[in-house]
């Protein structure tokens, strides 16, 4: 079971919260929380790309940076934990993301990733004069497969005279090329949207759901399953959970009760406003359920709550899920929950330690550093 950090590129991570960390995020933040995960063993690191906020009395996601300029420099300072950066690609061509991938490639010696988005929400582009009208929403996974073509026509051959709807070459040249093939990931919930991932991606990113369910995600993978039967390639499921631990039951899940009190209303409001914007994909999309009035303070992403041991079996029981190849963790405070993580649940989870002998040694070795 693979294990990933979801990068805390946008201010105050997942929570909109009033009573959770605030922080602004920096280069040194997620610097200190992908180093640290590497030490501890984290398999990869994947950072979004958010171009508005939603305000609020946290201002959430005001302030982001950049994702591949971001993952560019934690490309520099690590050398194990593959790396995961984000297109816009409504606001970014195919053959300019095409280029920067092949360069942080270089630059990670070859453990760089491709996460790919259509774009949700409105006024991330037409801020900039660049949202193409609503009629999009109806049609933007037939925009991302002509744009994953050019994408895959470039890493693989140097150029590209495709001719689609949406994108026409013309002896585009994009040089050099990826040292390996680069893995795609695509956040899939609708039908069109695993359609696309079964034809297109490498992995799925899907959200978890509720609290302490962590099997409640699984038809999802059904789903997918159905549609990777009719395009005949193995694509698996990344699935996001926020961890939530601390030594009892009854500690963790007073820090969750303060997050949810602490809620940031007005944020959260702005949020529900742009899940109805979109009329043409149905309901089963990854907006409508971060938007649902269920669990808004952490977006509505699965939540497990609890002493470390229990959050170690119910990760446990997530790997249990057909077709799930790892999981995407976010943290309500990223440097402790990392280390937590490391030290007091990794340890415990049975489909960490079985699949890589090399976890239990690497933390011993880590806590007998620290207590040299």
């Amino acid at each position: 079971m693979q294990i990933g950090v979801f990068c805390p590129i946008g201010n105050n991570g997942w929570l909109i919260s009033k009573n959770s960390p605030q922080y602004k995020p920096s280069f040194e933040l997620n610097k200190t929380v992908v180093q640290s995960a590497e030490q501890y063993g984290f398999d990869f690191a994947l950072s979004m790309i958010k171009l508005r906020g939603f305000g609020g009395e946290t201002e959430f996601w005001d302030y982001n940076l950049e994702s591949f300029t971001l993952m560019s420099g934690l490309a520099a300072v690590t050398s194990k934990i593959k790396i995961y950066a984000t297109a816009a690609t409504l606001a970014m061509p195919p053959a300019i993301v095409a280029r920067m991938a092949a360069t942080i490639d270089s630059i990670s010696n070859g453990r760089f990733g491709l996460n790919v988005v259509t774009g949700w929400q409105r006024p991330e582009y037409s801020q900039m004069g660049m949202w193409p009208g609503d009629e999009y929403f109806g049609k933007r996974y037939e925009y991302l497969a002509e744009y994953v073509q050019v994408l895959k026509e470039l890493w693989a051959t140097g150029h590209s005279n495709f001719k689609g709807e949406f994108f026409k070459m013309e002896d585009c040249q994009v040089k050099p090329q990826p040292s390996k093939d680069l893995k795609i990931i695509c956040a899939g919930q609708s039908d069109a949207g695993l359609a696309f991932s079964a034809q297109y991606a490498d992995y799925n990113f899907v959200f978890g759901k509720g609290l302490n369910t962590p099997t409640a995600f699984a038809p999802i993978n059904d789903r997918l399953k159905q549609h990777t039967d009719q395009t005949g390639r193995d694509v698996s499921t990344l699935a996001l959970f926020m961890v939530i631990v601390d030594e009892t039951d009854e500690k963790a899940m007073a820090k969750w009760q303060s997050y949810n009190d602490g809620a940031d209303m007005e944020a959260i409001h702005w949020l529900q406003d742009q899940g109805d914007k979109d009329k043409f994909s149905g309901k089963e999309t990854n907006i409508r359920h971060m938007a649902s009035s269920v669990s808004p303070v952490n977006i509505n992403m699965g939540t497990l709550v609890g002493s470390y041991a229990k959050v170690a079996a119910m990760l446990d029981e997530i790997a249990e899920v057909k077709g799930t190849d790892g999981i995407l963790l976010t943290f309500d405070d990223f440097v402790e929950g990392v280390r937590d993580f490391g030290e007091k649940v990794q340890p415990l989870m049975k489909s960490r330690v079985n699949a890589d002998s090399s976890v239990p040694s690497l933390i011993k070795t880590i806590a007998m550093e620290k207590s040299a």
